[in-house]
């Protein structure tokens, strides 16, 4: 038996390509700025941009954690180690706490999280004494007692702890607003009038071993270099990203920076020290595109202009200095270049939006080097200059140029044709029940596989169908979810839900990233919700959407969120006419006894005929692929596990055509 199961290992290993399984979740985190490290036995402990590694001296191993794998939440703030209990108390910025032990078991401590209260709930400060951690608050102390995985007491002191420490039978509690508190441990510390202000407050800053330091710097535990994804798209077998971070009402400053993920999952980040080259801030860049002629020539945009780059390398900045580019505050100011959307046509040429500018809008940079102004008056609503943020251009399958307006002046959608010079505005929202619809601002735009335009607003999504893109009385469709309770009633499809990013997967479905109610996952043809995913029922990072890209040809969703970035493994990827060897496999392969989840094939062309025998042709499984997916649970048509042995995959297209045959190993 054993030489059977070699056999079948030696086989397959010549055949197999190493995948994700569908449905598994993925965290890309970043582990940069190294804040605070903790030593455990041999372990180091590193907190670095907000996330956690371990790097162990015995083997010099490194290990990563996040809400994908071991940890509870995201963001942490202060981690602190109890060689009493042998944990390392986490903290996160909403205030869960976790506890890692030496096995890297976790044991989540929700109650403090949990607890509503009216008081400041942040944590400044973890100090440990013995088995118990004081952990300090806006508020007060909590004593957490390591060991235990509980907390002991809560000291409502009513005034902020920066940080606490025992001594002398005392418990010391150092506030940066009141000054120096202490209690006696063996009185009732709950008890307010137990504290008593003993001196000024002096600041404490947790100073990092400089000899750990050292090692900790050499180290690279993967990942990008900032957890900040406010803009991504998937070209060229990479995934292409920058920050974002541009409000109307305020600049969150984030750092400009372009990351791009290959096929390897290894990250290229561009350069991006770039303010001693340009004299200008290089912060929130809202977009990027690559160009289709060069897929090495990037440009992005943001607050402060437009930045082209050539293999990683930043080459120029364009902004009213060298193009016609203005500034949204004053000619002279080169910090409001307000360029939030940009994309390259199949020609080369690069279009770009200027935001509240006296004269610009619309803009084309072509593949000749020349700049052309576009605008037009439909554009100029801002009190006389363009809108306050014209972004997503979006290239559609008839060459119209989409792009929105996400601000509350004139919340709006635009298709612009080049070859005509011809704008359609659509300013008005009206469905198709003639009720107008309270959009405040475009948020994202995209085409189905009908080449409806679909939008995200603030209230939910819209669809209009091609008949209406060049109609003069055109009505925007809210789909209609029929309630199926045995009433005539229906509801429109997440009404008044606010819709971040849209991707349409390669059967059709739609993908809706929100603010604050996470993904949801829609049928086709509308009328069914698949899936949705929150923190509450999934491992996505954050409820808070930023941007979404998918890979077609594995079917890889890129979820960008205010905590940073993670995938999920759809089971929907891209069609190929032709079925060969080089691109339909399966995966995991060989599948071993103890993975029990789908086994996926890929590659397949549209509704393809699958049909999965033993070697000596007796049928074990039969379906339609899912776009180019699809998935066997390793059972046979009597829902039981199939014997350990090699499998034929046998293809055939929707006509009948016979494709290729893959082959995937099972070892129970």
């Amino acid at each position: 038996m054993k030489k059977i199961l070699l056999s079948i290992i030696l086989i397959i290993n010549t055949l197999s390509a190493s995948a994700t399984a569908i449905g598994t979740w993925k965290a890309y985190m970043a582990y940069q700025d190294i804040t605070e490290i903790e030593k455990g036995g041999n372990t180091m402990y590193v907190l670095a941009s907000s996330n956690l590694y371990s790097y162990h001296e015995n083997d010099q191993s490194i290990q990563t954690y996040d809400k994908i794998n071991f940890l509870s939440d995201s963001e942490i703030t202060h981690i602190a180690w109890c060689q009493s209990a042998k944990r390392l108390v986490i903290v996160y910025q909403n205030q869960n706490i976790d506890l890692l032990d030496q096995e890297d078991k976790v044991t989540n401590i929700s109650e403090f999280y949990s607890k509503p209260m009216t008081e400041d709930k942040t944590i400044y400060s973890i100090d440990i004494d013995g088995q118990y951690a004081y952990i300090s608050t806006g508020f007060g102390i909590l004593k957490l007692n390591v060991s235990n995985a509980e907390i002991s007491d809560t000291y409502n002191l009513g005034f902020r702890i920066d940080y606490s420490y025992t001594d002398g039978g005392y418990l010391y509690a150092a506030s940066s607003t009141n000054g120096l508190y202490r209690g006696n441990q063996n009185t009732n510390l709950l008890d307010r009038n137990n504290w008593s202000r003993v001196g000024n407050y002096i600041a404490k800053t947790k100073d990092i071993d400089a000899e750990m330091l050292k090692v900790v710097k050499n180290l690279n535990p993967g990942g990008p270099k900032y957890n900040y994804f406010g803009f991504m798209k998937f070209a060229n077998n990479r995934l292409y990203t920058c920050g974002g971070g541009y409000y109307v009402t305020s600049d969150l400053n984030r750092p400009g920076c372009i990351q791009v993920l290959s096929d390897n999952d290894e990250w290229t980040i561009y350069e991006d020290n770039l303010r001693q080259k340009t004299g200008v801030s290089y912060v929130d860049l809202s977009c990027l595109d690559v160009n289709p002629k060069n897929e090495n020539h990037v440009f992005a945009s943001g607050r402060t202009g437009v930045y082209e780059f050539m293999d990683g390398k930043f080459v120029k900045l364009w902004n009213s200095e060298n193009s016609p580019l203005e500034s949204a505050i004053a000619t002279a100011d080169k910090e409001y270049i307000l360029v939030l959307g940009l994309g390259f046509d199949k020609a080369g040429s690069l279009w770009c939006l200027n935001s509240q500018a006296p004269q610009q809008s619309l803009l084309e940079y072509t593949n000749e080097g020349k700049w052309i102004s576009h605008t037009k008056d439909a554009l100029m609503k801002l009190g006389g200059k363009s809108l306050g943020k014209l972004t997503n251009i979006f290239h559609d399958s008839r060459g119209l140029i989409w792009f929105g307006n996400d601000h509350w002046t004139v919340p709006s959608l635009y298709a612009y044709q080049s070859s005509s010079d011809r704008l359609n505005a659509y300013t008005t929202f009206t469905n198709q029940d003639g009720q107008s619809v309270g959009v405040s601002s475009v948020q994202c735009i995209a085409e189905d596989k009908n080449h409806n335009i679909w939008i995200g607003t603030s209230v939910g999504p819209l669809m209009l169908e091609p008949s209406e893109i060049t109609s003069d009385n055109y009505q925007f469709q809210q789909i209609k979810v029929p309630r199926n309770d045995g009433t005539n009633f229906a509801d429109y499809l997440l009404d008044g839900v606010n819709i971040s990013a849209i991707v349409i997967d390669e059967v059709g479905r739609k993908w809706f990233g929100t603010k604050g109610n996470g993904i949801y996952l829609i049928s086709a043809d509308n009328m069914t919700q698949i899936q949705h995913f929150t923190t509450e029922n999934s491992r996505i990072l954050s409820n808070n959407i930023e941007s979404m890209a998918i890979n077609p040809k594995t079917g890889e969703l890129f979820i960008g969120t205010d905590k940073g970035l993670c995938s999920y493994m759809t089971d929907a990827s891209v069609t190929n006419e032709n079925m060969t060897t080089e691109n339909v496999y399966a995966y995991p392969n060989p599948v071993r006894p103890e993975y029990t989840g789908p086994i996926t094939i890929v590659g397949l062309s549209y509704d393809a005929d699958v049909k999965i025998v033993t070697s000596n042709g007796v049928l074990v499984n039969e379906g339609r692929s899912s776009g180019g997916t699809y998935t066997w649970n390793g059972c046979d048509q009597k829902g039981k596990r199939v014997a350990s042995g090699v499998y034929m995959v046998q293809t055939a297209t929707q006509t009948g055509d016979k494709g290729t045959v893959c082959k995937v190993a099972i070892v129970n």
